[in-house]
């Protein structure tokens, strides 16, 4: 198949958006489909037609910075996305998270009566919530987010929580689509006592959070933490909330952001991984930490519901509340044996979710949109 996909977002930029499409991509290539990738131009790459090092094309379209979070660029709409289309012969469209680009893409795609299947990621009505846009704000993103999905084949939705959602906002045609996980590059042997020393030089109980820092993570709920006796708290992450969260927490070990197999070493480092974000339509890192044989403690809401099994693989915690993740880290921490049958179920759990398996799926997905549209043209 030749697939096209829009994303909003595309490395060098780090979330789950971009790396969802950067391993969907590889493996579609690796399984002798092609790939086309339509992302926002990074704010260093001056020219657009400069190589990228990636086996499929790449074609870039200007962008602006996000007001109030800069690192994130809004790609806008261009001609380029019509003609890297038409050049690429594009049989199916794969919306990744489509909100800006996405929406122009989408567009595209109905004029030249291509097929789209929509990935839904990104929450965007609960960031309004989130940064206080009040409820006009997110029935305006709900309004938007339907005019997208409801003109494509199918939505793939990262969690039945996600997916119920988006049915009872009068979004159609949802099917559920996880993400895979690299369970050889994250891994409990990557534990690296240089690493541990670094990060707890007095020999603390290690408890980790991945991800970005924004508003929307809520990454202050975990203050508490640093107050415990004997535990350290350490942040791997970047974004606009980076200067406050140091300032509120001066105890916790900040390092900034991580990727690839040092990364993959600092999640097996820990002993315990926290993660603060309760509007997660999925929780990537969640799966990365229970690769990584952590005991993994989340919201209850919305992705990690399904991928945390509270008093199995972790705990699950009322949303918000600051105090239930201190409690939380405080048992775990006082029951070696407790945090070990939690790791190694959460490893057990995520064995069989590679991303081959999952890209597979897709495929079935793309390939029934394209039988649906066929059909129709048929039927025309």
């Amino acid at each position: 198949m030749r697939v096209a996909i829009i994303t909003e977002s595309f490395p060098p930029d780090v979330n789950g958006v971009a790396h969802s499409v950067l391993r969907v991509a590889e493996l579609l290539a690796s399984s002798g489909h092609h790939p086309l990738v339509i992302a926002p131009q990074p704010p260093h790459r001056a020219n657009l037609g400069d190589p990228e090092p990636f086996p499929y094309p790449v074609v870039r379209v200007p962008a602006v910075p996000l007001p109030g979070y800069p690192s994130f660029r809004l790609g806008l709409p261009s001609r380029r996305v019509r003609d890297a289309l038409i050049q690429h012969r594009t049989e199916i469209v794969h919306l990744a998270s489509p909100v800006f680009l996405g929406a122009h893409g989408a567009a595209v795609a109905g004029r030249l009566g291509l097929p789209a299947v929509a990935v839904y990621q990104t929450d965007l009505p609960a960031y309004a919530r989130a940064y206080r846009l009040g409820r006009a704000g997110e029935a305006l993103a709900w309004r938007w987010l339907r005019s997208i999905h409801n003109g494509t084949a199918r939505t793939l939705a990262p969690s039945a929580v996600t997916a119920t959602g988006l049915l009872a906002q009068g979004i159609g045609d949802v099917w559920l689509w996880g993400r895979g996980v690299d369970t050889k590059r994250f891994d409990p042997g990557r534990r690296s006592r240089e690493l541990r020393s670094a990060m707890a030089p007095n020999g603390e109980l290690i408890v980790g959070y991945v991800g970005r820092l924004a508003t929307e993570k809520r990454v202050e709920l975990l203050a508490g933490i640093t107050a415990l006796p004997g535990v350290r708290l350490v942040i791997v992450g970047a974004g606009p909330a980076d200067i406050a969260l140091r300032q509120q927490m001066p105890d916790a070990v900040f390092l900034g952001e991580r990727r690839g197999d040092e990364l993959a070493s600092i999640y097996a480092s820990f002993d315990i991984f926290v993660h603060s974000g309760p509007y997660e339509t999925f929780g990537q890192t969640l799966q990365e930490a229970a690769a990584s044989g952590l005991p993994v403690i989340a919201p209850a809401a919305g992705g990690p519901l399904d991928l945390v099994e509270d008093g199995v693989t972790g705990y699950l915690v009322p949303p918000a509340s600051r105090d239930a993740f201190t409690a939380a880290v405080t048992r775990l921490a006082a029951d070696p044996a407790l945090r070990a049958a939690f790791g190694a179920a959460g490893r057990r759990k995520v064995a069989g979710r590679s991303w081959q398996a999952l890209t597979d799926e897709l495929t079935g997905h793309y390939a029934a949109a394209l039988g649906r549209t066929r059909a129709a043209q048929v039927a025309r």
